[in-house]
């Protein structure tokens, strides 16, 4: 989309794809599972692995599924962080359900970017602000930098569901990712004490935004009741290193025996791309899969190939998604630790962007998704590291 190419270019001109401005590593040992990693992942970014949990992986539409489902269903809020939101058929189906909820009396309220949404005040709001949904416009542009933007997309159901991931608003987020009109991504939905730390995401962006503080029960009390151990990690732009940085590190440190990544814009810091290297080096198997061609950030794209060489030749296998663009930020780490949420491989995410990830401490969550990476490299070619 031409908002990445812009934001990408604009780094670019400050020097900021050459993936240099940090010298920052992690010495220890990092476990991949349990109460060490829940230590590890709580001295690094301030997050706590909480047991009790539910958890689900929603590719591509069923995203959208899935989420109206439970906004039809909201009987006290509905909350909304979103990047790009434009019109369209996806846009439709999301604010039919939103208005109909507002008419009813359920609070919505939603802080979109005004520079990933420039349209958004004109095309979609005036329709929900009718219906009675609250809507403010996070940093307006151009008053505010092009860099520092609110790339989270977080959707917050009475407080007690929550979504993060990758998914925007525009109709290429519907459909199945195998044509070139449909793009790949995941998110999650998920249950449980986390879904307090998403709502607190929400309000931070929210009262910047000129929000009033949210009432109370806006933060209930959460269902224990699930069987995953989960943390949701926020991430807001730091002149050093920011949790999204640290997380990136951390989860890519705990990987003893195999670590794939799905990244859509790929132009790590050396810090990152050290450890990659190292890890494959100890024996680690490390895949990546990013875009091929429908890259709608030509400059990333570049970038990233250019990293090729230098990550076959420590037996790091990449490969290039064929069908559409691949938007997903996913991490496959060992056998029970995945990440999924907002957070790119590059200098805008790991510096500059307000971001969110879910961390997921599960064995069959983790072995779904690892899955589906599979599934997704079949429809990749293979473009560095050896063939095995």
């Amino acid at each position: 989309m031409l908002r990445t190419f812009v934001l990408v270019a604009l780094l670019a001109a400050c020097g900021g794809t050459s993936a240099t401005y940090h010298a920052f590593a992690i010495s220890s040992d990092v476990p991949a599972t349990g109460d060490d990693f829940a230590s590890a992942l709580y001295q690094s970014v301030g997050a706590t692995m909480a047991p009790g949990h539910t958890v689900k992986r929603l590719d591509n539409g069923a995203m959208f599924d899935s989420l109206v489902t439970d906004i039809d269903r909201a009987a006290t809020s509905v909350d909304i962080l979103m990047y790009i939101w434009e019109d369209g058929r996806a846009s439709t189906r999301l604010s039919t359900a939103l208005i109909a909820k507002a008419r009813a009396g359920v609070t919505c309220r939603i802080v979109i970017d005004s520079f990933g949404s420039p349209d958004f005040e004109k095309t979609v709001s005036p329709a929900l602000v009718a219906a009675g949904c609250v809507v403010k416009i996070f940093r307006p542009f151009p008053a505010h930098s092009p860099l520092l933007r609110n790339h989270r997309k977080v959707f917050v159901v009475d407080g007690t569901i929550a979504y993060a991931g990758g998914h925007c608003v525009r109709d290429e987020w519907l459909g199945t990712a195998l044509s070139d009109k449909e793009w790949r991504d995941t998110s999650v939905r998920f249950t449980g004490p986390a879904v307090r730390e998403a709502q607190q995401a929400f309000a931070e962006n929210w009262q910047e935004a000129g929000g009033a503080l949210l009432p109370a029960d806006a933060f209930p009390t959460q269902s224990t009741e699930g069987s995953t151990r989960l943390a949701f990690v926020s991430s807001t732009a730091s002149p050093n290193i920011t949790r999204a940085e640290r997380l990136t590190l951390l989860a890519i440190a705990a990987a003893h025996k195999r670590l794939w990544i799905t990244n859509a814009y790929f132009v790590p810091s050396d810090d990152v791309i050290a450890l990659l290297k190292q890890k494959a080096t100890a024996g680690v198997d490390v895949r990546i899969l990013v875009p091929d061609e429908h890259d709608d950030s030509k400059v990333a794209l570049v970038a990233q190939r250019r990293l090729y060489p230098q990550l076959a030749k420590t037996g790091i296998r990449v490969w290039e998604y064929q069908p559409s663009m691949v938007h997903a930020k996913t991490m496959v780490v060992d056998d029970t630790l995945s990440v999924i949420g907002s957070i790119n491989m590059d200098p805008l995410s790991l510096n500059k962007l307000d971001e969110v990830a879910v961390v997921i401490d599960d064995a069959a969550f983790t072995d779904g998704l690892a899955q589906a990476f599979v599934t997704d490299c079949t429809h990749g070619t293979l473009e560095a590291g050896p063939a095995k």
